[in-house]
């Protein structure tokens, strides 16, 4: 997951880091066309791109990693079988070849990044602030510790993730969207268009008398399946949560009041301040320019006499821990507001830091976050308990108990749903009140069977859902006196919608004979309906989404029929006016536009590079250590 928690997602290496089950990126896809490459070599690669290997351990360790990915984003486990059903097995090698590929191709050019560089990268990255916005050194550790890096490897494969963006972006960083590109998805998007429209409903349909027993019956044996009554699961549903085992009133006030003092600096916002900083080469340049500012001479100055821009100078308002030079932020943070410091030592090179607005930092009391941290340190109790709950229900499991057996056992909650249909409703139609919405235990029940020993499903909040398919209730068909209302509905709702079909065509015939619109609805005793400022996929007020979605694909001035939500709804339109947007290359919607597209142009090219990377090194698949891994077939 870390690998892709970079700014640089939008591009495809990227995406290419984030992608999970079916959105995995398979730059290498140009090998798996080639068969011979599946041959024997060293027991212990998986792959081998020019003279680096993919060690069996490398890819178990890389496999695993993007799984359990795919598993918490789809809230399921996702099993080796089912990997390799989807794909996944080859795609993930794909990625990790593709990705060894650049590697080595970086290593071709010697290039590399400084220590200093790679930790300013990862401390300036969101997913590890706080929530004083600024690093958090406990946020970090956490994170990388959960998916299973030490800080060293995690360093390393960040310097690697950087070294390829460098790559990327000298090949694609450049690229710019056509404006005729950008001018055709803005029209695409943005055009408006008006419609003219009369509703038919069930009073256009006349009067409809009852079907006879015979037509009932000739309907209801045309259409026994949809009367079938569906297939139901009755299931034991065990939810262990953090939230919910954890107890904030057994935390006492001494602990709270430690754990307020150990992270005082999440309970506030720190002082910031406006820092500018001039980086000089030469030690003795900096001291000419602070004798300069000595003489009269102002930081702009200086900064102008070096050719420098606002931005190249200006570090923003910033809090002290957010500057990567320690010895820049002492001195930042020791200056009065419009003060230059004199020359600074620092991290990468000479330094002269001028201070502009200072914003003083707030405190919470203890009082005030008393209640939430109680509430934080409940919960991370309750997950540590959570850890020991699920051992204890896999050992029942393991010794034969079933789960509601083993939640009684340890005194846990278990929920019994008698019935659940695919789409989550009982056998009164109605949703299952107790039947979770996040993950889909519905379909991974559907999924499984009595008696499956099933891997619990993860929970958003990083616990866990059990549950058994304790009994399989087939599909069956009903008979005629069980669903006879229903079916005498759906033969009405049909005769209703063949009537207004007929109705439509009618009043198209008319219009097609050169009566007016106005004309024709008065025939037809309908109010001509307008809808103004229609654009494709956006939701238009009154106008149903079908029409909308109907007069996008009708010219102008041409009359056209539409089905409504509902069987029992038609419409008849003319688009009475298209207007084109007028392409605003500076607005902000022109530029998401532009960026999107250089982005795919950028996934093209790149991806062409990569696969070129891959013929020129040459790649091979060891099948059966392959196999190691995510098992299947020794030949396969």
């Amino acid at each position: 997951m870390l690998r892709g928690i970079h700014k640089a997602s939008s591009t495809w290496l990227g995406k290419a880091l984030m992608a999970a089950v079916l959105g995995f990126l398979v730059i290498s896809f140009a090998i798996w066309g080639i068969g011979d490459i599946f041959r024997g070599f060293g027991r212990n690669a998986v792959a081998t791109v020019g003279g680096a290997e993919i060690s069996v351990e490398q890819f178990r360790q890389y496999y695993g990693e993007r799984l359990r990915q795919a598993g918490q984003q789809l809230r399921q486990t996702i099993t080796p079988e089912k990997a390799r059903a989807l794909g996944l097995d080859r795609q993930i090698l794909g990625q990790l070849i593709a990705e060894t590929a650049l590697d080595e191709r970086a290593r071709d050019m010697r290039l590399n990044l400084s220590d200093d560089e790679v930790a300013k990268r990862i401390m300036s990255d969101p997913a590890f602030r706080g929530p004083n916005g600024e690093f958090d050194r406990n946020r970090f550790t956490m994170l990388i510790n959960q998916m299973g890096f030490t800080e060293a490897r995690f360093v390393a494969e960040q310097r690697n993730v950087l070294l390829r963006r460098q790559i990327a972006r000298s090949l694609a960083g450049g690229l710019i969207a056509p404006r005729a590109a950008v001018a055709a998805v803005d029209r695409f998007r943005n055009q408006k268009r008006n419609v003219d429209y009369l509703s038919l409903g069930p009073a256009q349909a006349g009067d409809i008398p009852a079907p006879t027993a015979d037509e009932l019956r000739q309907y209801f044996e045309d259409r026994k399946a949809l009367f079938s009554a569906p297939e139901y699961r009755k299931l034991t549903i065990l939810t262990l949560s953090p939230v919910a085992l954890a107890k904030p009133e057994e935390v006492s006030d001494a602990d709270a009041q430690a754990y307020y003092e150990q992270h005082k600096a999440q309970f506030g916002e720190p002082e910031r301040r406006e820092v500018r900083e001039i980086v000089f080469a030469k030690p003795e340049e900096a001291a000419a320019a602070r004798a300069r500012i000595d003489q009269g001479a102002s930081f702009d100055d200086i900064a102008q006499a070096r050719g420098l821009k606002p931005a190249d100078t200006d570090l923003g308002l910033v809090a002290k821990s957010s500057i990567i030079d320690p010895a820049v932020a002492d001195v930042a943070f020791s200056l009065k507001p419009g003060e230059v410091s004199q020359p600074v030592a620092g991290r990468f090179g000479t330094v002269l830091v001028s201070v502009g607005k200072i914003v003083p930092g707030e405190q919470k009391t203890y009082a005030e976050v008393a209640a939430q941290i109680k509430k934080e340190i409940a919960t991370a109790r309750a997950r540590t308990r959570l850890g020991d709950l699920r051992d204890k229900i896999e050992d029942e499991k393991a010794a034969g108990a079933t789960l509601a057996e083993a939640a009684r056992k340890l005194g846990l909650a278990a929920v019994t749903i008698d019935a659940v249909d695919r789409s989550g409703r009982g056998r009164n139609g109605e949703p299952v009140p107790d039947l979770p919405k996040t993950p889909d235990v519905v379909a991974a029940a559907f999924a499984s069977d009595v008696g499956v020993d099933n891997e619990p499903l993860a929970l958003p909040d990083g616990g866990y859902l059990y549950f058994d398919v304790d009994e399989v209730i087939p599909s069956h068909p009903r008979t005629l006196a069980e669903v006879k209302d229903a079916v005498a509905a759906a033969w009405r709702d049909d005769e209703i919608a063949k009537r207004l079909a007929a109705k439509a065509q009618e009043i198209l015939g008319k219009l097609g004979r050169g009566e007016t619109f106005a004309q024709a609805a008065e025939e037809a005793g309908l109010q001509v309906q307008k809808g103004t400022d229609l654009q494709r996929g956006k939701a238009s007020g009154f106008v149903p989404a079908k029409l909308v979605d109907a007069a996008f694909r009708t010219p102008k001035n041409t009359p056209g029929t539409a089905e409504g939500d509902k069987p029992t709804e038609r419409f008849v339109y003319m688009v009475t006016a298209v207007e084109d947007p007028a392409l605003d290359p500076a607005s902000p919607e022109a530029k998401a536009i532009a960026t999107s597209l250089e982005n795919a142009y950028a996934d093209d090219v790149i991806g062409e590079y990569v696969a070129r990377l891959e013929s020129d090194y040459g790649v091979s698949v060891n099948q059966a250590a392959l196999n190691q891994v995510v098992g299947g077939e020794p030949g396969g």
